[in-house]
């Protein structure tokens, strides 16, 4: 039958689907209103901790890759969805005294903020890098990094990596150990003075400095002025440009007290950590509670703000820099009610 004898809808309809054509008035997002934002989550520290040293009775890191417990929203994933919030996977990594993860690396961006235990150190590209309390640990995609733990007692960090967001666009690869032997890298050392820089030139788009102590990082939040929602927040930044520390992922320390930050909106995600203090944020039409070591997300297109009880600071991790390369980023700031 030609196109010309179609002389139904249904016969019609029929020849489109069998050429694989659909028509978009009948789309359910195209020329639609945008559908609600995803609300958010919140894991409780008190809830997950005796789940995660659990882990150490099943998972050994000389037998799987890494112990890790992958932190998955209930409210928004599919079947096969890995994320904690759209773009960005968080996760719970344990790592007992004596023990090694052993070296990999991976297309994905990632990060480890500590969150208990002092004495493990990462190796990233081979370069040494002590993890203490709310320390910031960067692994670049294809940076070779292990963990080895030469203190005492249990130490637990933080994961937040894109896997998603390199899934999504089929980007996502992995390449196991052994490291090869690696060319020296900068001592942390020669970037310890602000303002001043060692006069070479970097290859690649992330931080040439791997570690970021909490100790610094607090000095440099104490000093800095409130932002426009009305917080104190410091950049994790990349000292050879002054952009994000790393390309797709963008880190935020911010400090926040009684009064309630300016209601603020964005088209980026972020996965946020209680470092100290605690507080509420409303988030979207929720309103969450949350203390110390706490997680919780903060999906795109949510009115948000947040309120200590005293002072509190919360660590964010968004892919707002993805967003600001693409030049999509959006934000959008409100006022607060009367």
């Amino acid at each position: 039958m030609s196109v010309a004898e179609l002389d139904s809808n249904e016969q019609l309809r029929k020849a489109w689907k069998e050429a694989n054509l659909v028509p978009l008035w009948e789309s359910p997002t195209a020329h639609k209103p945008p559908a609600p934002p995803d609300p958010t989550y919140l894991w409780a520290w008190d809830r997950v901790r005796p789940l995660i040293g659990r882990a150490i009775d099943v998972a050994n890191p000389a037998a799987v890759e890494r112990r890790v417990l992958t932190l998955l929203n209930p409210k928004t994933r599919g079947p096969e969805d890995e994320a904690s919030v759209r773009t960005l996977a968080a996760a719970l990594q344990i790592l007992l005294p004596g023990e090694k993860a052993r070296p990999h690396r991976h297309s994905m961006n990632a990060i480890r903020f500590v969150l208990e235990g002092e004495g493990a150190v990462t190796l990233v590209d081979g370069k040494p890098c002590r993890m203490e309390y709310g320390d910031l640990i960067l692994t670049p995609g294809w940076c070779w990094h292990e963990h080895e733990h030469r203190g005492s007692g249990p130490m637990i960090w933080l994961d937040v990596l894109d896997v998603p967001l390199h899934l999504w666009l089929g980007t996502a690869e992995f390449q196991p150990g052994p490291m090869p032997e690696m060319p020296a890298t900068v001592p942390d050392e020669a970037f310890a003075i602000a303002n001043v820089m060692p006069d070479i030139t970097f290859a690649g788009t992330h931080s040439p400095v791997f570690r970021y102590p909490y100790a610094d990082v607090s000095q440099a939040l104490a000093a800095a002025p409130r932002a426009r929602d009305g917080a104190r927040r410091v950049r994790y930044v990349n000292p050879a440009t002054g952009g994000a520390a790393m390309s797709i992922m963008d880190m935020h320390l911010m400090e926040i007290d009684s009064e309630e930050t300016r209601p603020f909106r964005s088209n980026s995600n972020a996965v946020a950590c209680v470092v100290e203090g605690s507080g509420e944020s409303r988030i979207g039409g929720e309103t969450i509670r949350w203390r110390p070591r706490d997680i919780f997300t903060l999906p795109q297109g949510n009115w948000i703000t947040h309120r200590a009880f005293g002072t509190s600071r919360l660590f964010v991790t968004s892919d707002r820099d993805a967003f600001a390369r693409l030049g999509i980023l959006k934000d959008e700031y409100g006022n607060n009610a009367s």
